[in-house]
């Protein structure tokens, strides 16, 4: 099949810029974010901590952290309102966390 569509030229250009990045060639393109969420990346680096102590410090599984982080995966409803809460008062929320790991 030889049909030449614009749909299929932007799908060539995608793989060839996917594969560009993959190669080092090329910098991947800004994560723009939806409006309520949250740069989990960038709230990490902001609270200076690794993505395990990020995620043990909020009681969060590390998996979890790195595909938001990767964009594999976007936070349900609940985690994205804690991820915001974080982003605002990250010490009531580790008190919080250890506490119920106390209890």
């Amino acid at each position: 099949m030889t049909d030449d569509t614009q749909f299929g030229r932007d799908l060539i250009a995608s793989m060839q810029e996917a594969a560009a990045i993959l190669r080092g060639e090329a910098e991947p393109a800004r994560i723009h974010l939806p409006p309520g969420s949250v740069d989990v990346r960038a709230l990490r680096a902001r609270l200076g901590l690794s993505r395990p102590a990020f995620a043990a410090r909020f009681g969060l599984a590390v998996t979890a952290v790195r595909d938001w982080e990767q964009g594999l995966r976007r936070p349900d409803p609940a985690a994205r309102i804690l991820l915001l809460v974080i982003a605002r008062s990250p010490d009531v929320v580790a008190a919080a966390v250890a506490e119920a790991g106390a209890a």
